[in-house]
């Protein structure tokens, strides 16, 4: 029996004795299939290769960046947010060793692990139980859990005060249960908001995005984004980091007032000529 995961999501699912048919998070149109087929690995075949490992970074004072090299799966970035006494890894991979534990340890550990959206899911059980601690997820995205476990917990309505200063946001969009995590303490006392992808740091890193498939390149409706939009305008925060290493370092929440303002216009027509 194996918990086989697969190679283009990185989602781990249940122990079975043979790899599941299809990747139900890639058969999704907002993920994708590989092109060269389905394919599926285990955490103990990725460990024994001794091709990965993780890389924990400082980006800030109590933030840390939690990425594998080489990247695997999506290869988003997990962050390891640091409080009193009360440390909250926001999203997560599929990766984890010994040295990823010993070193999380010396940070003082793991409290609690919360989700932005269902692509991200990845190992979150193999990370709960290393740590001993809970799952967060928005009750909205229940149907995408592919591993079930009595560590996540279902959480409804439109915030949830994880600790003080910590509090997560449901904005919907790319997910219906699509979260952010607002981090009051970020950024010295000016705020961080951590996004995932359902408000997304582009190119450019004074703009940000919307989308309700990044890889196929299917938008969201203007409504949706102002209505994501107007809910983060009453929070305080200074700074954005996306799940790729992307980050809008000043002047966020203006950013992404005037990004949801250029997207509908965009979305609508307003700048194009016929």
């Amino acid at each position: 029996m194996n918990q086989f995961i697969c190679t283009a999501c990185g989602t781990q699912y249940p122990a079975s004795s043979t790899p599941p048919k299809i990747c139900t998070i890639c058969e999704e149109e907002r993920q994708y299939v590989n092109p060269n087929g389905q394919a599926w690995t285990t955490l103990e075949e990725l460990i024994q290769s001794q091709q990965y490992e993780n890389n924990i970074l400082l980006e800030e004072e109590n933030l840390y960046s939690i990425n594998t090299s080489p990247s695997f799966g999506i290869g988003q970035t997990a962050y390891l947010v640091k409080g009193k006494d009360y440390n909250l890894l926001w999203d997560c991979i599929t990766f984890i060793d010994e040295n990823t534990k010993e070193k999380i340890a010396q940070l003082g550990g793991i409290n609690a692990i919360a989700l932005s959206h269902p692509h991200y899911y990845s190992a979150q059980i193999e990370w709960a139980e290393a740590f001993g601690v809970p799952i967060y997820i928005h009750e909205d995205d229940q149907e995408w859990i592919m591993n079930p476990s009595d560590r996540i917990i279902l959480w409804s309505g439109e915030t949830l005060v994880l600790n003080e200063g910590l509090t997560i946001h449901r904005l919907g969009g790319h997910f219906k249960g699509g979260a952010v995590l607002h981090w009051e303490a970020g950024n010295e006392g000016k705020g961080v908001l951590l996004t995932g992808d359902i408000i997304q740091v582009v190119a450019d890193r004074k703009w940000v995005s919307f989308m309700y498939s990044y890889p196929n390149l299917i938008p969201l409706p203007a409504k949706k984004v102002r209505e994501m939009a107007d809910k983060v305008k009453p929070l305080s925060f200074n700074r954005i980091y996306n799940a790729f290493h992307k980050i809008v370092k000043e002047d966020a929440n203006h950013s992404v007032q005037l990004s949801a303002d250029r997207y509908i216009k965009a979305i609508q027509g307003e700048w194009f000529q016929t």
